[in-house]
């Protein structure tokens, strides 16, 4: 029996494009997007990923993060190192201005999150992050 109201995946984009609203307003002072932020919080999480295994990771196509890792460079939010093991290889890490301005802005991603989760208990909020990790597994 189907549901009544939208559909799920409504909901999904919904509450995706309520939260990229929030994130531009974030980040608009700061010259950073927010595909460019996303990268830079993979890149936080683990530094050393070829252009490829970022945009993955970024959830946008090998062309996009070309464009993407050029502007990053750009603003010096990020280095580029040949890997050592692999002479064709390129891996890229967090430049000190990238901490910085990831720094920066945490705390107001910090709060955008909180505001999304208002209401929900620790047990909900959990089980929310589980099933949400799960059906990204799903799809992929």
């Amino acid at each position: 029996m189907a549901a009544s109201g939208p559909s799920l995946l409504y909901a999904v984009k919904q509450v995706e494009l309520a939260v990229r609203a929030r994130l531009d307003d974030l980040l608009r002072s700061t010259g950073v997007t927010v595909p460019q932020w996303t990268a830079l919080t993979v890149l936080a999480r683990r530094e050393g990923q070829t252009g490829a295994e970022l945009a993955r990771n970024a959830f946008v196509s090998p062309q996009a993060m070309g464009d993407l890792l050029a502007a990053l460079e750009r603003g010096h939010w990020i280095t580029r190192t040949p890997d050592p093991t692999h002479g064709r290889r390129v891996l890229i890490g967090l430049s000190d201005e990238g901490r910085a301005l990831l720094a920066r802005v945490e705390p107001g991603a910090a709060d955008v999150e909180e505001r999304m989760l208002t209401g929900l208990a620790s047990d909900e909020r959990a089980a929310l992050r589980t099933l949400l990790n799960r059906c990204r597994t799903n799809l992929m």
